[in-house]
């Protein structure tokens, strides 16, 4: 239960920092920010793991880059699905 509460206080951290590095003027509401977040966590988490090993001692500075970046990116492709004109027929 601690995991799942801390996962979503560290997406909306993450996904905020992903928000404000994201290119252009950014309009997603804030519980999409907070997924885009928590997104960033989970793959940024997986892609670290996957290219490198998982045994840094203290804080480890690149795994979280690595989640903000990947949060920066999901917020630029939700912020651009989000903004989308849409085609009436």
């Amino acid at each position: 239960m601690i995991d799942l509460l801390l996962m979503i206080i560290g997406g909306a951290i993450i996904g905020w920092v992903g928000k404000k590095l994201a290119r252009g003027d950014v309009r997603i509401p804030t519980w999409l920010t907070v997924a885009c977040g928590i997104g960033g966590v989970l793959i940024g988490n997986f892609l670290y793991t996957l290219f490198f090993k998982d045994n840094t001692p203290g804080f480890d500075w690149w795994r979280h880059t690595w989640q903000v970046v990947v949060a920066a990116v999901l917020v630029t492709f939700a912020a651009g699905y989000r903004t989308k004109p849409r085609v009436r027929v």
